[in-house]
Order: C-alpha cells, then structure tokens, then sequence
C-alpha cells in the first residue's frame, strides 16, 4: 500500500523515463490533447516541450493558461491526469540544456524561427497504479474485493 509521497515518486520516475503525454490546453480546441515528449527538470517539474509552429497550442498561449497533461507509462502500470499552467518560453539556457539528436532532428537548428519551447508547471496530478490484471483475477477467485484494493493505489497530489 503505497503512500502518496511513493506514489508521486513513481510518478516522476516514470516520466522521466517514458516521457510521452498527451497535452491539452483549456480554451484551445475544446482540450483537444497531442502527444508530445516531456522533459522534466529537477525532482518535480517544470516540464518542458519543444513543439513546432503553427500550432494551435502554441496559437492559443498569448498568456499562461491552464492544462492538462495525460500520462499512461509504457508497461502501463502507472496511469497519471496532470493539471497545471503552460506558458510560451524563450529560455535559450533550458534550448541549450536539453537540445538532443531527438530535438534536433525535428528543426533547423536551435534558432529555427519554428521552434517554440513551452513550459508546463504542474499542481496537481491524479495518479493510479495498474498492477498486474491476472493479479488482480486471483485475488476476485480467492474472494478478495478488487475495489478495496484497488483505493490504495490512487491518490490525488498537490505537486506545488
């Protein structure tokens, strides 16, 4: 039975290392979302996107605005809803910082006049852990209810 704080370390753990969600901006296409890589700093964020213009997320963000961010990791066994601010940056630093083959591949260089970094804070993350199905099938045959075990594997995290 973990505690939100392992909780909200798996959380960054996964990530960190499968770092696919799919970003949707309140306002902007009715929260139409796009898959994009995150990269995270630090132990909780800021998370950092580098997307191509045009783009309606990057059309829509005059000003910071509230997001959300839908993370499922790869053995699909941590599914995370994160909310929080994202905002247009100019920070050449974070550029240089995480510029990799990856990114680059993408543009014309660090100065590509297509290149827009954005910056997503997040405060608040609903994360669930999907431990194994067929686990889950034997504890229902042994009688065990799924739905109680299932409560200690979700919690809602302020991440501010």
């Amino acid at each position: 039975m973990p505690t939100p704080q392992e909780l909200e370390a798996k959380l960054w753990k996964a990530l960190k290392s499968d770092r696919t969600v799919m970003l949707g901006v309140d306002g902007v296409e009715d929260g139409h979302s796009r898959p994009l890589t995150a990269f995270v700093e630090g132990e909780s964020g800021p998370i950092w996107f580098f997307i191509g213009k045009p783009n309606a997320i990057v059309d829509g963000l005059s000003e910071s605005r509230r997001a959300i961010a839908a993370f499922s990791s790869k053995g699909h066994d941590l599914f995370a809803s994160i909310q929080g601010n994202l905002s247009l940056s100019r920070d050449r630093a974070v550029i240089d910082r995480l510029w990799n083959p990856f990114i680059a591949a993408w543009f014309e260089g660090k100065d590509d006049p297509k290149l827009v970094l954005l910056r997503f804070d997040p405060e608040r993350a609903e994360v669930w852990l999907n431990e194994s199905s067929l686990l889950a099938g034997v504890k229902m045959l042994l009688g065990i209810d799924p739905k109680r075990d299932a409560e200690d594997k979700v919690a809602d995290l302020d991440l501010r």
